[in-house]
């Protein structure tokens, strides 16, 4: 702490999140439970819920473990580092992969627990108001966002000390590498398992709930639909709190890895650390915006919501002003990095606006969808996919100029101190503060599952039609706020995948001592390497698509014969089973996720292996690239196909009398099929795209050495 006294902001902002995060639990488990029906609604919701992470995460275990060692042998048979014996480090990396790997559970397990809590407390303060239901929702939510972030920072800050990193911080960065392998490890089956399960059960309870049968969303006739909303937990929840807990933690262990280079320059090891002090300040200012909302029983619940995201966007920018000039102002030149974090921080605003113009619908895009419905399923699927393709353009142009800026800010520092690195530096300032509002976004994100869930207990309960009005608004809320983080995730994905390859090639220069700044796509091993990272994108996402085709086949079967055998169901004289629904559904997840996630980790070794360290820097390279904008149109247009549904099911759409075209029409059902389809996109296959993209980044970090 030697260094500047501004490192005590890590540890503190670790324990105030631990701190908030504690009080939040506790004053959401303290609310009102509502009434027996609502209870017993919750409770179904609940069981399911924790059955299927346990057997998730036990799965992920043993194969965390496997990969422990498999990443601990390859470190010691092919890595060398002075000072350090080869057992020493195969040790440390090995226990570093584990350690980011139980921290990633730990985060997608206390989310989610706290989550299936919340929806029942939020379904019970919407008998009073919605203020009150607001309150509970986001603060379920923050519990999640302010632990995930906060875990991350103490997690790498903890293993840069304990690996001596005060002492020798050119050589720390490298040897807990193994911590952000091991949290994208955990959080691509995490993500995989969680987004299979949500979006078949969802699939199976629309087309044969909505469609077939008739019957509302959420209605209790429905066998699916507490599968459905216990996919909402398994996979919103703990699946993105597992991805943003490893993009936060590989992203900041790649820019202390860039920071070695100016510290060699100049000897000052703030340059190395800057990364965990500016994020301890983000956790500052989101714990401030999320305090900071407050419900209005009238207007909408996202006026509420935004203007906190204000003031987590005021405060990042004034503390990245003064983070900046305090630890990076070499000569003077400290400004020119603040320029570069602005960036970055206003660059997630963008994705915000650009994310809400595409799926919001009051939006062009999503009423196109839906006047598209009145023709039928084909113009529907001709259209959102039309909208998804489109998206990529204003997408890839606002990340493109954010790297071009923050690139050139970082330049000029250079050119004004004459000290090397600055451009590839100002990348990764504008990374960190992009990531400094990661809390309040992930809050935001699991306030919609919290709401979704909220909205279907209180229906299956059969509550007071004031009640589910309000949660109702909260739901078109948490469909918006859910869309707006998978922009955010895209985006920061984007930025950090620039910052974790320059970090490879940094690696790749320290291993074997000769400058490795080029990649020749002219030598055929590497364009082939190329060729093969876009091609590992659109084979996953097709395994992870099919994954959810096939689980959701099975579930409509099952639905189909209950309400075949058994009448009683729609007469509301028997009880359908949802626990039969609920074991399919987490037996085929489990089943389909392996197969993804091995390719997604043994394509990348294998290339490296074979092609070598140059094939597997142009693997990187075009892999993220393809999976980014690949990311963009499945999240964005799935998103839309979403929206659309929901834009007829309000009325939105009339005919030329002006009547409304809603519900149970042949453009509603037209509607539903669009977002049927969309469902794997957006809630599966995109959000798994954000972690395998940082998933090839830090693989190639780890086993770096077995490619030269």
């Amino acid at each position: 702490m030697e260094a500047s006294p501004l490192l005590w902001v890590v540890p503190l902002s670790g324990l105030v999140a631990v701190a908030v995060a504690a009080y939040f639990a506790y004053d959401v488990l303290k609310g009102d439970t509502g009434t027996p029906e609502m209870q017993e609604v919750a409770g179904a919701i609940y069981v399911a819920a924790v059955a299927f992470i346990r057997r998730q995460y036990r799965t992920i275990a043993l194969l965390a473990l496997f990969g422990a060692a498999v990443v601990g042998g390859v470190v010691y048979a092919f890595e060398r580092v002075e000072g350090i014996s080869q057992t020493e480090l195969a040790l440390k990396t090995a226990f570093a992969f584990l350690v980011g790997a139980t921290a990633s559970m730990l985060s997608g397990i206390i989310g989610m627990f706290v989550a299936v809590k919340s929806n029942l407390r939020t379904a019970a303060a919407a008998q009073t108001s919605l203020g009150n239901a607001l309150r509970i929702s986001l603060r379920g939510g923050a519990v999640s966002g302010i632990l995930v972030v906060g875990l991350s920072l103490i997690g790498v800050f903890l293993i840069f000390v304990a690996y001596n990193g005060f002492a020798r911080p050119a050589e720390a960065p490298f040897t807990i590498v193994g911590f952000g392998f091991g949290a994208s490890f955990v959080a691509l089956f995490a993500q995989l398992g969680g987004g299979i399960y949500t979006k078949a059960a969802d699939l199976g309870a629309d087309l044969v709930g909505k469609v077939e049968a008739g019957i509302p969303e959420d209605d209790p006739r429905n066998a699916a639909v507490i599968a459905d909303l216990v996919g909402d937990n398994v996979g919103d929840c703990a699946g993105r709190g597992a991805d943003l807990f490893e993009s936060t933690a590989a992203e900041n262990i790649g820019a202390m890895i860039l920071g070695v280079a100016i510290f060699a320059a100049t000897g000052n090891v703030l340059w190395i650390l800057f990364p965990l002090v500016v994020r301890g300040f983000g956790l500052f200012a989101s714990v401030i915006g999320i305090w900071a909302v407050r419900g209005k029983e009238t207007g909408d619940p996202m006026e509420s919501l935004n203007v906190g995201s204000y003031i987590v966007t005021g405060l990042s920018l004034l503390f990245m002003w003064f983070t900046t000039n305090q630890m990076l102002n070499e000569q003077g030149g400290g400004h020119w990095f603040f320029y570069a974090g602005a960036v970055g921080i206003l660059t997630s605003q963008v994705f915000v606006y650009i994310t809400r113009y595409y799926t919001s619908g009051n939006s062009r895009p999503v009423q196109e969808i839906a006047n598209a419905a009145r023709t039928g399923p084909a113009t529907t699927i001709i259209s959102g996919t039309a909208v998804g393709y489109e998206t990529t353009g204003p997408s890839v142009i606002a990340i493109s100029v954010s790297l071009f800026l923050s690139y050139f800010f970082g330049t000029q520092w250079g050119a004004q101190t004459g000290l090397p690195h600055g451009g590839i530096y100002g990348t990764a300032v504008a990374t960190m503060g992009m990531l400094m509002s990661a809390a309040f976004i992930l809050a935001m994100d699991t306030f919609g599952p919290i709401t979704d869930n909220a909205a279907g207990v209180a229906t299956m309960a059969r509550a007071p039609h004031d009640v589910r009005d309000r949660l109702d608004r909260l739901d078109a809320a948490g469909n918006t706020t859910k869309a707006l983080t998978k922009g955010y995730a895209v985006a920061s994905a984007a930025l950090a995948a620039f910052l974790l390859f320059s970090a490879y090639l940094d690696r790749v220069a320290a291993l074997t001592g000769k400058p490795f700044d080029t990649v020749n796509l002219a030598k055929v091993e590497v364009f082939i390497g190329g060729l093969l990272g876009a091609m590992l994108v659109y084979v996953f996402s097709s395994l992870a698509i099919r994954a959810v085709g096939v689980a959701g086949g099975a579930i409509i079967e099952e639905v189909r014969r209950q309400f075949r055998e058994h009448p009683g169901i729609m007469a509301g004289t028997e009880k359908p089973d949802y626990a039969r629904v609920v074991d399919i559904t987490t037996a085929s997840a489990l089943r389909n996720m392996i197969a993804p996630g091995l390719l997604a980790i043994g394509a990348p070794i294998l290339v490296g292996v074979v092609l070598k360290a140059e094939a597997e820097a142009a693997m990187l390279m075009v892999g993220t690239m393809a999976g980014v904008i690949l990311a963009t149109v499945l999240n964005n247009g799935g998103g839309a196909w979403d929206n659309a549904k929901k834009f007829i099911e309000l009325g939105g759409l009339k005919d030329a009398a002006g009547v409304s075209i809603g519900k149970g029409t042949p453009a509603h059902a037209a509607a539903v099929v669009g977002d049927t389809v969309g469902d794997p996109f957006k809630d599966t296959a995109g959000p798994s795209l954000h972690v395998l993209v940082k998933l090839l980044s830090t693989i190639t970090l780890v086993l770096a050495p077995l490619f030269i």
